[in-house]
């Protein structure tokens, strides 16, 4: 997605990726959120959840933490369209699931707390982006589920670029013509 949005502005563009393997919300606004106000960036993508999920988490405490992860960022007063939310996956048809729980009720949990994110995103203005269907369009392809399971491929996470980039490129700034 970098290149695209180089490409698009028609310059230079500097990303950073602060997402932590294993990471919570909790992590996130204990470890990360501060650097919000230094970086001071043009452009927010915000996925987080799966490891709240994961960890037996209710879904008014992951609304807790989101509120607070997605106050920061609105305190940023970004352009519409630059704040974006975007969906936790359908992992629940993953090899490895059955290790965190019943696939039906991680569904369930998964949804539910995708609700609440679209809820609070939504309530501060932020685009929400969707890739539940593109994390699922490509099971059983190679590449699709990494080696250990359980975290997407390559492939998978290149589905998600492609709909995160429809989400971000009408707020990007295109070069003057």
């Amino acid at each position: 997605m970098a290149g695209r949005l180089t490409e698009q502005a028609g310059g230079e563009v500097e990303v950073t990726n602060p997402a932590v393997n294993g990471y919570t919300t909790l992590d996130l606004i204990d470890k990360e959120l501060a650097d919000v106000q230094r970086i001071k960036p043009d452009l927010v993508t915000i996925l987080i959840g799966v490891n709240d999920l994961v960890r037996g988490r209710e879904t008014g405490l992951y609304r807790a933490s989101l509120v607070r992860i997605y106050d920061e960022i609105a305190g940023l007063h970004l352009p519409e369209g630059r704040a974006i939310a975007i969906s936790l996956p359908n992992w629940s048809v993953v090899p490895a699931v059955r290790e965190y729980g019943d696939p039906e009720h991680i569904r369930s949990a998964t949804d539910a707390f995708n609700d609440v994110a679209r809820e609070e995103a939504e309530a501060r203005g932020f685009k929400w982006v969707d890739i539940t269907a593109a994390s699922i369009s490509g099971l059983g392809s190679a590449g699709w589920i990494a080696d250990d399971g359980l975290h997407p491929g390559d492939r998978q996470y290149a589905a998600w670029a492609e709909v995160i980039w429809y989400g971000v490129r009408d707020a990007w700034p295109k070069p003057s013509q």
